[in-house]
């Protein structure tokens, strides 16, 4: 006998059968926006996905799963807050080409950055070292990032520097194209000798002027730069052991 209660219900083992409706049951896979058949998904280059922008290969790191948007590059309109105001004023104030040399200047997550042109960067960083309102004695990092494919100056090379006098940081940043070279700034800090050259060694953009710009990580034989972003992935001999690494889509994918 049935019950009022129970008329017009589908039996359990329907209701837990799985189903290609659209929002029933097992939810159906849908094609990624703008995914072309035979084809990668292309997703829009507002969101990267992943942990390095890499898709179709075989994820063992764990990261494919992350979802990033692509930060705003546009001014930063004044005030800056903080001590970012006196830092841009008093650098307007003690050099002359200012107006030229500075490209744009982001605050983002509580960090001053200032986007120099790469033919005055060495300018930029005499006076941010000598000038009794900035004293930026040091210069603790210089780093590269390859934008392949988001940047026709895809090459970003970033100075990290620190006014040990006035307890303050501001990052400088550079973009060239390939085969552009930019000035060394050896001759304001000398701390960055050995940071060129691993941007050099790991990126190949060429530092004019620096003393000695020679491979420091990789062997002086060694062909191609390894952080550039169309570097291959993988099967690079470990000859120590004997081993060889994969390549991506051959490896073990933990899901």
């Amino acid at each position: 006998m049935t019950s009022d209660s129970t008329k017009g219900q589908e039996p359990a083992i329907e209701r837990n059968r799985p189903t290609e409706q659209p929002g029933a049951g097992v939810p159906v896979a849908a094609p990624p926006v703008g995914a072309a058949a035979g084809a990668p998904a292309d997703y829009p280059r507002a969101v990267k996905r992943g942990m390095f922008g890499v898709r179709g290969s075989g994820d063992t790191s764990g990261f494919g799963g992350l979802v990033r948007r692509t930060p705003s590059l546009e001014d930063t309109p004044r005030p800056f807050g903080g001590y970012f105001d006196e830092v841009h004023d008093a650098l307007e104030e003690a050099y002359p080409g200012f107006a030229d040399a500075i490209e744009k200047v982001i605050v983002d997550r509580g960090e001053l950055t200032l986007h120099i042109k790469a033919e005055n960067i060495a300018e930029v960083c005499q006076v941010m070292r000598d000038d009794e309102a900035l004293r930026f004695e040091l210069c603790s990092s210089v780093d590269g990032v390859d934008y392949l494919g988001s940047d026709e100056r895809r090459f970003h090379i970033a100075y990290q520097l620190t006014s040990m006098t006035y307890r303050r940081r501001v990052r400088l940043e550079v973009a060239v194209a390939e085969g552009v070279s930019v000035p060394s700034v050896t001759g304001v800090y000398p701390t960055a000798d050995w940071q060129e050259r691993e941007t050099y060694d790991m990126f190949g953009v060429v530092f004019a002027g620096h003393p000695g710009l020679t491979r420091i990580l990789m062997p002086d034989d060694w062909e191609g730069h390894p952080q550039r972003k169309d570097y291959p992935l993988g099967g690079v001999p470990v000859e120590y052991k004997g081993a060889e690494i994969p390549p991506p889509d051959q490896r073990r994918v933990y899901q």
